[in-house]
């Protein structure tokens, strides 16, 4: 048998770069030829994904197995958009939302690009072509251009159910990505883009101290169950002053003792590391007493979290808007310290 032919180092350099696929006119740049390509495709060395695009990876995508997999599932389509439109085309919607690697998004999106001539053209292969419009664009990965967060989230979060809409928002937030001003200015650039009609509540919600798409959901579930929390990461001290941590959920009971919500990711808080140090944390709480912390995972979001959650709110006599929410500490004692204080007048 023949060996096979082998491939441009080049090859791999440039297809590392946009999650595993590359073009026909970047093969043709390094040497591999239409004839070569069609025997690189019968060896199943290259897989065609769409008119000249191929994948270098013969594993179907949702099948391989790297650390990174979501990610990838999110980046690919937005490459596969970019590559089968040509160079000068732009990323735009929830694909430039990808290749910035904002984190919230959904497990799959679908690619969407605009041409290099900004003109709309029938969609194929899973990738929808607009129109250019009024788009802001910046240079993106060489040839291409990608829009920018604000023009990409306008268009992008009509796409998405509310909850990853929000966790979206609340990381470009978090990161400074956008400010909340921004965020404003795309919502006003959504209106007139289809689905955004639904949307409308929801630009109201984002908030920058949420720091994964966990702790949002988590956020708006209390929420819609009636009781959001009286702040978000509130940092913790002793009866000394000393600083004993910062609790992602907290609401300030008529007591005047805290209940503190800590929503557990396992990339976070599954390393040995992190078991030790949040296990330290939670005995210092304790020990200071004037509190009480709950801890939750993924999966208690929807169900656990308001089944536990909202008795001992009902029973504790807690009620929305009580807590003037401005950033302070709470400074935890051994015996409460009386009611939670009045919100300031509007």
């Amino acid at each position: 048998m023949r060996p096979l032919k082998r491939l441009p180092v080049q090859l791999d350099i440039i297809a590392s770069r946009q999650e595993g696929l590359i073009s026909a006119e970047q093969l043709d740049g390094i040497g591999v030829d239409a004839q070569w390509r069609y025997r690189l495709v019968r060896q199943c060395r290259l897989i065609r994904v769409t008119q000249g695009v191929y994948d270098t990876d013969p594993v179907p995508p949702d099948q391989r197995s790297r650390p990174d997999l979501l990610d990838h599932l999110r980046r690919r389509p937005a490459w596969l958009g970019l590559l089968a439109a040509g160079p000068g085309s732009t990323a735009v919607g929830l694909s430039a939302l990808a290749l910035y690697k904002v984190i919230g998004l959904p497990r799959t999106i679908r690619a969407e690009v605009v041409a290099p001539d900004g003109l709309w053209r029938p969609g194929r292969d899973g990738i929808t072509f607009r129109a250019i419009g009024g788009t802001v664009t910046g240079r993106f990965g060489g040839d291409f251009r990608i829009a920018s967060v604000t023009d990409a989230l306008a268009l992008g979060v009509g796409q998405m159910f509310r909850d990853d809409a929000v966790a979206v928002m609340d990381h470009l937030l978090h990161t400074r990505s956008v400010t909340a001003d921004e965020v404003a200015r795309a919502h006003e650039l959504a209106r007139g883009h289809r689905g955004v009609e639904a949307t409308h509540p929801w630009w109201r919600l984002p908030d920058g101290r949420s720091e994964s798409p966990l702790e949002t959901s988590a956020r708006l579930a209390c929420l819609d169950a009636g009781f959001p929390p009286d702040t978000l990461q509130l940092v913790v001290r002793g009866p000394d002053g000393a600083h004993l941590g910062r609790v992602d959920l907290a609401w300030r009971l008529p007591d005047g003792t805290w209940l503190l919500v800590e929503i557990d990711g396992v990339s976070v808080h599954g390393a040995p590391a992190a078991v030790f140090r949040d296990r330290t944390r939670q005995n210092a709480l304790a020990s200071a007493g004037g509190s009480r912390l709950l801890r939750f995972t993924a999966q208690d979001l929807r169900g656990r979290l308001i089944e536990v959650l909202e008795p001992l709110l009902g029973q504790a006599g807690w009620t929305p808007g009580r807590y003037d929410d401005i950033g302070q500490p709470a400074i935890l004692g051994g015996a409460p310290t009386g009611p939670a204080a009045p919100a300031a007048p509007a």
